[in-house]
């Protein structure tokens, strides 16, 4: 039985890696698939523009595209046009996955003033590209009705080291009211998509993050304070308010899944210590 991972970039490689260590036979869709490791099938493939070729054994599908641009255009190459293509090569080969996992986003949550969400919010994307993520569920769903949709906060962890090298160079700044924020590690994202491939009656949609939606200021502080700098200035007033919401992460806990990662401290303690490693 094989697995398909559909964007096999950072994130896919590394859920691709762990199911090959599990005796799994994976093959991974990316325009270039060179870059792949040995133990993973490339195939490349533009997924935007072109329909992949996949086994009629296949029992699991990830789909983990990534847009290289956020603009709608390219978001809906990505993740509308890429899905609809990954679906249509199932059709053709006649394959039905056991589990079909797609990586969307907690952007589709428009929510700026703090509260809590979890997968009863109402997913009212406010800007074009989330919109966009939110099309690629439904038109998911409306083909494969048991699809599962982990929707992942910021992914940080090797090679997504933004936040420290703003601290590091000198640009972080702390907001200047409170905001919070949501991430998980990339390790925590990976063996979360596993765990969902392996769930018994998996519900529709699971929220992907941490246990710690901290304010961006306690991160940046930590952050500073880990490095042996000073605490960045706050920004400066006129910079806009990004948005502000809790997500929780207890329907994905309640399947049994445990974290690496817990919160924001292990996590980038982890990362500073040089634990991990960069995908291409």
């Amino acid at each position: 039985m094989t697995v398909v991972i559909a964007g096999c970039g950072d994130l896919g490689t590394e859920v691709g890696l762990r199911l090959v260590a599990r005796g799994e036979r994976v093959i991974g869709l990316r325009r270039s698939a060179g870059l792949l490791p040995e133990a993973i099938e490339g195939q490349p493939v533009d997924l935007a523009l072109e329909v992949p070729v996949l086994p009629r054994d296949t029992r699991f599908l990830v789909v983990a595209i990534a847009a290289s641009a956020r603009t709608p255009d390219v978001y809906r190459g990505a993740y509308v046009d890429g899905l609809r293509n990954v679906l249509d090569a199932l059709e053709s080969a006649g394959s039905v996955p056991e589990r079909i996992v797609l990586v969307s986003s907690t952007a589709v949550y428009d929510v700026s003033d703090g509260s809590w969400v979890d997968e009863g919010t109402p997913a009212e994307p406010a800007t074009a590209t989330a919109r966009i993520l939110l099309e690629a569920e439904e038109l998911l769903r409306s083909r494969h009705p048991h699809a599962v949709v982990l929707r992942l906060a910021g992914i940080y962890g090797p090679g997504r080291e933004r936040l420290i090298a703003q601290v590091r160079g000198g640009t972080a700044r702390l907001s200047r009211e409170p905001q919070h924020t949501n991430r998980i590690h990339r390790d925590d994202a990976a063996a979360a998509i596993i765990h969902l491939l392996h769930a018994d009656a998996p519900a529709p949609v699971y929220i992907g993050v941490d246990d710690d939606p901290a304010e961006q200021s306690d991160v940046v502080t930590f952050i500073a304070g880990e490095l042996g700098l000073p605490v960045p200035p706050r920004a400066d007033a006129d910079v806009a308010r990004a948005a502000d919401k809790r997500c929780r992460n207890t329907l994905l806990r309640a399947t049994g899944f445990e974290f690496q990662y817990p919160d924001f401290r292990s996590g980038y303690r982890a990362l500073l210590a040089g634990r991990g490693v960069r995908h291409p």
